[in-house]
């Protein structure tokens, strides 16, 4: 008998041991695992991939409805644990294995950028109530780490399950470049991105955006619409250094340069949809966007210099609001311009560009400055302001035309219309803009900068090349 209750006794401790170990396995799997949706079927859309470092740059208020660009630089998430954090327009996301980070190994713009590690994600919390035409992501490596691969995840009932969306995406650089994908998607939807490779390494997003209406500028029906000011590239690689800081407004993206008190360029996109009845500002005002340690212009800096108070990005560029008319106010934007060349030939240039609205065109403009001294009303400078400001030798822009529509920078061709023109920064030179159109090599070989990155270099070596022979009136 007491052989048999040792025997019963074996069992039952066997059996226990067996049922306990599996649970604590399943238990385990789980937390390892850690994945709160089902990855169910993939869905195909086309998926470019663009090496161009800059921010993208779009002013999207009404966030479920028209889209938006997540920036990261709100909120506050220091852990990879998971968790939620409200991030721009009040709205929130979950990350897991994912955190906001602030280190100087992260790439980002600005302050901050989403860093995903192992299989972590993060995900909207909120829907896109009307859809999306086209989702727009930046993604680099973190630190030395190395590459890693990612995929868009969407999910169509408020979170409950997700799919792929695209491509698989290798983050294989230390630049942010950007991944592309054209969903035109009419259903209610919320979007994420998943790390699906790459195990301890880790990556940084920095923009995720949402585009409504739009897949790279324009909607594809000729209507005009509002497209990022940085679609083709940021030309100097502005970043946080003082003399080639990124900075970006709803209505344009610059690169500044702190030792010159002026923009090195200034890039916006043009089209009716910017354009209204809204009265000039006149409301020049130093630009508190600038870190509190660099030189902040005030208008005053330019009273009696003898130099006009020179837009880049125009003010009748930007009158569809009194607010947009008033970013172009911005010190930032401005920059010491001879008389002549400020309300002649520069001024008629910004013009003939305006009429070219008219036949449902689009265009894609950038304005700089080059060198040092010029001549305005009191004669020869070559700064202004007790040396803060540097008088620039001439001002040049490039704009590239096209009919309004989507997905511009894969309709550019050789073809497409390009004009560049250099305009001496002296009184007494000609009206005529025509007289100082130039190539757009030749403005970059006078500047370093590189206008249009994202053109294919078989099409934008041509455009480049070529001085525009097209109409001027």
């Amino acid at each position: 008998m007491r052989n048999i209750i040792v025997f019963y006794r074996f069992i039952l401790f066997f059996t226990l041991f067996n049922l306990v170990s599996c649970n604590q396995d399943e238990v385990l799997y789980e937390e390892e695992v850690s994945v709160p949706f089902l990855i169910e079927n993939t869905i195909d859309v086309p998926t470019y991939f663009y090496d161009n470092h800059g921010a993208h740059e779009h002013n999207f208020t009404a966030n479920r409805s028209v889209g938006f660009t997540e920036t990261f630089e709100t909120g506050a998430k220091s852990f990879y644990s998971e968790g939620s954090v409200t991030l721009s327009n009040s709205e929130s996301w979950y990350f897991n294995d994912a955190l906001l980070g602030d280190l100087s190994n992260d790439r980002k713009f600005g302050s901050k950028s989403a860093r995903i590690r192992n299989n972590g994600y993060f995900i909207m919390s909120f829907n896109m109530d009307n859809g999306a035409q086209t989702i727009r992501i930046r993604h680099a490596k973190y630190g030395n780490d190395n590459n890693s691969q990612w995929r868009l995840i969407a999910s169509y009932d408020n979170g409950t399950s997700w799919s792929y969306v695209g491509a698989t995406v290798t983050t294989s650089s230390t630049s942010l470049n950007t991944a592309t994908f054209i969903v035109n998607e009419s259903r209610s939807v919320r979007y994420g991105v998943y790390k699906t490779s790459g195990g301890s390494n880790r990556i940084n997003i920095d923009d995720f955006e949402i585009v409504r209406g739009s897949s790279s500028g324009g909607n594809g029906s000729g209507v005009a619409t509002r497209d990022s000011n940085i679609t083709f590239g940021n030309p100097s690689n502005a970043n946080t250094s003082a003399n080639n800081y990124y900075l970006s407004k709803p209505d344009y993206t610059l690169s500044y340069n702190n030792s010159k008190g002026t923009a090195n360029w200034v890039s916006w996109h043009l089209s009716s949809a910017w354009v209204g009845n809204s009265r000039r500002c006149n409301c020049f005002k130093s630009d508190g966007d600038l870190p509190s340690n660099f030189f902040r212009a005030t208008t005053g800096d330019y009273t009696n210099s003898g130099f006009d108070r020179g837009h880049m990005c125009p003010s009748a560029d930007r009158n569809r609001s009194s607010s947009s008319n008033s970013n172009t106010y911005f010190m930032t934007n401005i920059a010491p311009q001879a008389p002549d060349n400020n309300q002649r030939s520069w001024a008629n240039f910004e013009s003939y560009l305006r009429t070219l609205l008219a036949d449902e065109n689009e265009i894609y403009i950038i304005a700089g400055v080059a060198g040092s001294g010029g001549t305005g009303r009191n004669g020869f400078a070559s700064t202004i302001d007790n040396g803060n400001i540097t008088v620039p030798d001439s001002f040049w822009k490039v704009a590239l035309i096209l009919p309004n529509g989507s997905n511009d920078i894969n309709r550019v061709t050789s073809s497409t219309r390009v004009i560049a023109i250099n305009v001496p920064n002296d009184q007494g030179i000609n009206r005529s803009w025509t007289q100082f159109k130039t190539t757009v090599n030749n403005i970059e070989n006078l500047t370093g900068l590189d206008l249009f990155e994202n053109i294919p270099n078989r099409i934008e070596s041509v455009l480049e090349s070529r001085i525009d022979n097209g109409p001027s009136s």
